[in-house]
Formats: C-alpha cells, sequence, structure tokens
C-alpha cells in the first residue's frame, strides 16, 4: 500500500507538470467538401478539372519529432461528394524521389510504422469518441481500422472502398473513393447539412515525421477524437434501407496424411458457405455466416515458452476480428514492458471452433449483432459448434453491454455460456474505464466463471491505472484470480495468484541530442506474485532498463537487467526440461538492437544471458528483411535457447526455431505468401503457401497449400498436407 501510495503522489505531481500535453481546441479548423454531380475516375492522378475548383486544406501541425513545429513537406488535402461517393485526394509533396518511398511490402493492413502513408479518421456521429479509419501507403495498399476512444481498436475491420496513388520525383498521390454504405452517420440535417468529426494525418517516412491537420500532442494520436476537426455541411444520401453485404464462397480441400499416428489416408471436399452483413441502422450491423471457414488466415508463429505463463496466441479469423473490440474487454499488456504480464479475458474468440486439444473443429453456423452509439454499445454472438469432445454439438453464446457517461468513460458488462449436452460452463463480468483527464485512466474488472459439470466456482478481478503523457508512461496493475477460475470461453495467463505490477518509463528529448537520436527513455518495471491461497510469495521480477534510445530512423538500442526471485511450488518444465520446485534467485542480462523498420535491409538482434533457475540460459533472436522493392520481400527470423546445466538432469542442449516468411505481389491485389516454420523443440517442420487475388475490392481468390511435419509419440514421422482452392464473392445492396 505504501508503495501505492507513492505512485498515485509521482502521478499527480507529473499531472501538474502538464508535460506539453495540450487540451483539444475550442476553434476547430473546419473543410466543407464541394458537392459534385459527376464520378471521379479514381486513378491516382486527378486529371478531372473538378479538383482544380476545390479549394485545398493543409497538413501543417508537426507531431513527431518536434510537437507544434510547422510540417517540413506540404500535404494538400481535398474533399469532394456526391449520391454515390465521398471522394478525398491528397498530394504529398516529397523530394525524395519516386524510387524511394518507404513501403517493404504490399500487404493489407501494413504494419504502421514502416511506411510512407496518408490516412483519414472519420467520425460521422461528431460523439468525438469513435472513428473508422482509412488509410493508404505510397504504393496504393490500404489499411482500415474501427477506433473508440483511442483506446480500443479493430485493426481488422475491412472497409470497402478504393483507394490508387501515383508516385513522382516531386511528390505522391492519394485518391480514394469511399462509399456511403461504408460509412456510419445519422439520418437527419437533409437541408442544411451534417457536421462530422474529422482529422488528417501523413506519415513521412525517411524522416519519420508525423503532421496532421488537427492538431493534437505526442501522448495521443490521430485517433483521438475529440482533438480532430470538422467537416461541416455535409449532406449525404440517406443511409440505405437495405445495406446488405453478401458473401458467399466455394472451397475445395483435398488432404492427405501419412504416419503411424494420423494413418494413410487422403480425401477430397467441397463446402459452400458464407456471411451475410446486413447494417440495419446506421448504428447497428446484424452478421449471418454459415459453414464458416477460415482456410486464409493466417497461421500462427511458433513460441518456445520459457515463462509461467500461457502463450496468448492473437485470433486471425476475419469473423471474430470485426468488432472484436467491443468483446474483448479484459487486461492485456499495453506492450511488451508496458502493464504487466497478466491477460485476464472472459471473452476470447479462438476457444470457438477448438476441440480440448486445441484442433480445429467446424462452426456449422452463427450469427453476431452490434449496436454502437454515443451513449452505449451492445451485442451479441451466437456460434454452434460441429461434433466435439464427444458431444454432438456446442453452443457458444456471448452477451455484451457497455454504457458511456461523461468525456470519455464506460462502464459494461460481460456474459458467456458454453453450452452442450454434458456441460454448461458461463462466464460473467463487470467492468469500468475512466479517462480523468488528457493523460490519466482508470480500467478495472471483476469477472466469475462457473463449471457445471464440476459445480466449481471461480472469480479474478483486475485495476489498472495508467498515465502516459509526451514524456512519461507509468502503470500499476494489481489482480487477483482464484485457483477455479476458469473462462470456458476467455483466457486467463495464470490462475491462484494475487499480483502486483508497476511501471515508470521517462522519455528524454533535448535539442542538443546528436541528430540521429530522437529519445532516450529509461525505466524500470516490476512485477510480485503471491499465492492466493496460502499467501506465500512465489515469483518476484525487476526489470531495469538503463540505456535505452530511439533513433530518429525508427530504430533503437537497449539493454536491461532483469532480476527473478521464483518459488516454485511444483516442478516446472521449460523446454522440456525438468525443473524442481524450490526457490532460486537469479539475475539476467540483456542487450537489443534494431535499425530502421522501413528500409530496404532490415536487422534486428536481441541478446539475453546469465542464470536460470538452477542452471544458465542465453537466448539469442536475430531478426532480418530483405525488400528491394515493395513488391518483393523475404523475412528470417532465427532464435536460439542455449541450456547450460538445467534442471534435476542438469541438461544442456540448443533449441532452435527459425521462421522464414515470403511475399511477392504483382500489386497490392495479387500476391503470393510464404510461411515455413522449423521448430527442433518439438522437431515440427510446418508450411503455408498462399496465393491471394482480390479480383474486385473484398472478393478473392485464394490458393493455399500447408503441409506438417512432426515426431509422433512413437519416435516416427508424421505428415499432414492440405491443397484449397477457395472463392469468395462480394455483393453489396
Amino acid at each position: 500500500m505504501k508503495f501505492s501510495a507513492l505512485f498515485f503522489l509521482s502521478l499527480a505531481s507529473l499531472g501538474v507538470q502538464g508535460q506539453n500535453v495540450f487540451s483539444p481546441s475550442k476553434n476547430k479548423p473546419e473543410v466543407k467538401p464541394l458537392f459534385i454531380h459527376e464520378n471521379i475516375n479514381v486513378d491516382g492522378y486527378l486529371t478531372e478539372n473538378i479538383w482544380s475548383k476545390i479549394p485545398p486544406i493543409y497538413l501543417d501541425f508537426q507531431v513527431e519529432p518536434f510537437q507544434g513545429n510547422k510540417s517540413n513537406f506540404k500535404t494538400e488535402v481535398k474533399l469532394a461528394y456526391n449520391q454515390q461517393f465521398l471522394y478525398v485526394s491528397a498530394i504529398n509533396y516529397d523530394t525524395i524521389g519516386k524510387h524511394n518511398f518507404r513501403a517493404p511490402n504490399l500487404k493489407r493492413d501494413y504494419l504502421y510504422p514502416e511506411n510512407d502513408l496518408f490516412g483519414i479518421a472519420l467520425d460521422g456521429f461528431n460523439d468525438q469518441r469513435n472513428s473508422i479509419c482509412l488509410q493508404t501507403n505510397a504504393y496504393g495498399a490500404q489499411r482500415d481500422l474501427l477506433s473508440f476512444d483511442d483506446r480500443q481498436f479493430d485493426i481488422d475491420w475491412d472497409g470497402l472502398f478504393r483507394v490508387r496513388t501515383h508516385r513522382s520525383d516531386t511528390a505522391w498521390v492519394a485518391e480514394f473513393s469511399i462509399p456511403w454504405q461504408s460509412l456510419r452517420y445519422p439520418n437527419e440535417n437533409r437541408l442544411n447539412g451534417q457536421n462530422w468529426g474529422v482529422n488528417f494525418f501523413r506519415n513521412r517516412r525517411s524522416s519519420n515525421e508525423l503532421t496532421v491537420w488537427s492538431p493534437h500532442p505526442r501522448a495521443t494520436s490521430p485517433l483521438r477524437m475529440d482533438y480532430a476537426g470538422k467537416i461541416v455541411g455535409i449532406i449525404p444520401p440517406p443511409p440505405s434501407k437495405t445495406n446488405i453485404r453478401f458473401v458467399p464462397y466455394l472451397l475445395n480441400v483435398s488432404s492427405q496424411e501419412s504416419g503411424t499416428l494420423v494413418g494413410n489416408s487422403s480425401g477430397n471436399q467441397f463446402k459452400m458457405g458464407g456471411e451475410i452483413k446486413w447494417a440495419v441502422t446506421p448504428t447497428s450491423v446484424l452478421d449471418f455466416t454459415f459453414n464458416t471457414d477460415f482456410a486464409q488466415a493466417d497461421v500462427d508463429k511458433q513460441v518456445n515458452n520459457v515463462s509461467r505463463f500461457s502463450v496468448f496466441f492473437p485470433e486471425r479469423r476475419q469473423f471474430f476480428l470485426e468488432n472484436a473490440s467491443l468483446f474483448t474487454s479484459g487486461l492485456a499488456q499495453v506492450s511488451e514492458v508496458l502493464g504487466g504480464s497478466m491477460t485476464i479475458q472472459p471473452f476470447f474468440s479462438r476457444t470457438i471452433g477448438l476441440n480440448k486439444q486445441v484442433q480445429p473443429r467446424p462452426i456449422v453456423a452463427g450469427t453476431r449483432y452490434v449496436y454502437r452509439s454515443e451513449k452505449r454499445n451492445f451485442g451479441g454472438i451466437f456460434m454452434r459448434q460441429a461434433e466435439s469432445d464427444g458431444d454432438p454439438y456446442t453452443h457458444f453464446s456471448v452477451a455484451r453491454y457497455s454504457e458511456n457517461f461523461g468525456k470519455q468513460n464506460r462502464f459494461g458488462t460481460v456474459w458467456t455460456n458454453k453450452q452442450s449436452p454434458s456441460n454448461s460452463q458461463t462466464t460473467g463480468a463487470i467492468d469500468g474505464f475512466i479517462r480523468f483527464n488528457d493523460v490519466l485512466s482508470l480500467s478495472t474488472m471483476a469477472t466469475f466463471s462457473h463449471d457445471g459439470s464440476l459445480a466449481q466456482t471461480g472469480f479474478s478481478e483486475f485495476s489498472q491505472v495508467f498515465y502516459r503523457s509526451n514524456n512519461v508512461n507509468a502503470y500499476w496493475t494489481q489482480t487477483v484470480v482464484s485457483a477455479q477460475y476458469n473462462p470456458s470461453m476467455g483466457f486467463v495467463s495464470r490462475n491462484n495468484i494475487v499480483s502486483n505490477s508497476q511501471g515508470f518509463a521517462y522519455n528524454i528529448r533535448k535539442n542538443w541530442f546528436p541528430s540521429w537520436i530522437r529519445g532516450i527513455e529509461p525505466g524500470v518495471y516490476s512485477e510480485i506474485y503471491h499465492n492466493l491461497s496460502t499467501g506465500a510469495a512465489v515469483e518476484k521480477k525487476l526489470l531495469v532498463s538503463p540505456f535505452w534510445i530511439y533513433l530518429q530512423n525508427g530504430g533503437y538500442i537497449g539493454t536491461y537487467l532483469d532480476g527473478s526471485i521464483q518459488n516454485l511450488d511444483d516442478n516446472f518444465s521449460p523446454l522440456g526440461i525438468r525443473i524442481l520446485k524450490g526457490n532460486y534467485e537469479y539475475l539476467r542480462k540483456g542487450v537489443m538492437l534494431s535499425s530502421d523498420p522501413s528500409a530496404k535491409y532490415f536487422g534486428s538482434v536481441n541478446y539475453e544471458w546469465g542464470d536460470f533457475y538452477d542452471g544458465k540460459l542465453n537466448f539469442i533472436q536475430f531478426k532480418t528483411r530483405l525488400a528491394p522493392i515493395p513488391n518483393i520481400n523475404f523475412g528470417l527470423t532465427f532464435e536460439r535457447n542455449f541450456v547450460d546445466r538445467l534442471g534435476a538432469n542438469r541438461e544442456s542442449k540448443n533449441v532452435d526455431l527459425a521462421i522464414f516468411e515470403t511475399r511477392l505481389a504483382i500489386n497490392p491485389r495479387i500476391q503470393l505468401i510464404g510461411f515455413y516454420q522449423k521448430n527442433s523443440a518439438n522437431d515440427r517442420n510446418a508450411i503455408n503457401m498462399r496465393i491471394a487475388w482480390e479480383y474486385q475490392p473484398l472478393s478473392y481468390v485464394y490458393l493455399v497449400f500447408n503441409q506438417t511435419n512432426y515426431l509422433g509419440s512413437d519416435l516416427n514421422n508424421q505428415i499432414e498436407k492440405q491443397f484449397l482452392t477457395k472463392l469468395s464473392y462480394l455483393k453489396q445492396f
């Protein structure tokens, strides 16, 4: 409690200092788009006469690297609209040369920090909380997401819009056409027009410079809509009463297995299914899915886990990714070090479509309803899974409600139920989020679980205070998880614990720093875990990073010390090595280096060494990428754990994991993606190859090849192969 009091006093003192975090302006910039009758040919060249008649607005405010400075490179934006589309053009002036704009690949939903890009954040209801964000990089690859309070994001939401770009030696140009069906806005003010929230932003990657139209502080992002400007007097068509998106698919799967355990067989399966999305009102969407298929989903990267935490693999299936932010309330890491290591989610969609052995099971059908407004959000999911774990079916149900209050606060509840003929498992939770001011917020949740067959009830709760200014990141996270807490449709990283985690990092920026240094950020982070049943300490960790330099090009150089006290109350087996229960103290050291992630040639190194329980463990990870042009991308990740005299048998061995990735693209719509993994920890080799052709917006042809080789429990090689052909077609009504 003494530490907590000191922590809050520190935050209060930081709040007084202000750290150059300014409040939203009352005099917001405004733009009025031009109404036109004709359609514009979106090709990235802006040759239509109409563009010359529209007065431009400019992105003049620099957020990075020097907040408040005038942008070094002019960005000119124009808006027009008719009864079919909202049009946006951006001329991003630059002298770098048309072959030198940064884009390591042409992937949809590319990584933001790696690209020259232009983006639009639209708040059609002008609630100053939520937005639709549409982006493009200089080569026409698309990125889109939904943002809620600049805190929760649906990054994998795919909007229906068209964008084309053109590059020259003096600028790169982006031209958007956005169908009204892709936007959400009220059905009102048909005569005088509506006012929307909007911001425009540009990342010039060569100088790592972020500029925006409506100013916001460095501690936030262009998606913080209370800082946004306004579109004024726009008169969109009435929201469509039949705004329906139908996406049927055809799938053919050829499979072959050979091995002493998987058997020797081959087969061919034809499947039909699809999804229907109906925007019932501007604030509500109803989805249906039948014979749900995820053949095109990205594969998981393998992990060799040496911690006492369960590994959290993110959701990668498109149906569950959309509107995920509404349903996946809970505690998660803010970044690799911020927020602490605990994850508590009462609902995690990856529990749907898997059996107890984490093998895929067919999803027969399902539906999802989502309602979002300025005052409240609610939704529900119902899915039926085919035969699994001896049950002929399993039903998954989720309900979520949240109420907004004050400036940017909310409270809510979530309920889940996993129902089969043999069991009923339920989880419930209440949660809240309070933003005290522009830099300080609180997240909290209390949740229970009940297993009918075991007649077992468990509980957990967390609270997290988070402070983020231009110079300071600080947090305090507290959790309690009972031994019986088991969210059958959720995820928890540890049971039977009480934990406290604190962290503080200070970003130092000085004009006298060398030009290649953007900032220096020392930090200290601690975690303490106690057994909830006995009160005994089970783990204490202190991570100190005294030397961490962020480079102007986006790379970094850092060192850290990681001290641990581990009190094992049971045997522990990382990397298959048995460590006996007992008390252990050790210190580890580490260094991390990274080059410019947007460059044609990229590399990073993480090397960590020192004691580990009763032995030694050295870890090294190399990442490298070669992207001579955005159409060609090769990546390699290699990591090795050097184990020396560890565990009950004093074992010494090397455990390797290699991941090779490639992406070859004719353009952003036709790509070959390859993925190969080799893991010596389980002697598993996995290959995934995909050809993806977006022959029209959000309509695809996929050719997918999967092969997995591994040693079975009888030490014989097992081989599983699949070849999939899938055709999907999007029709908007």
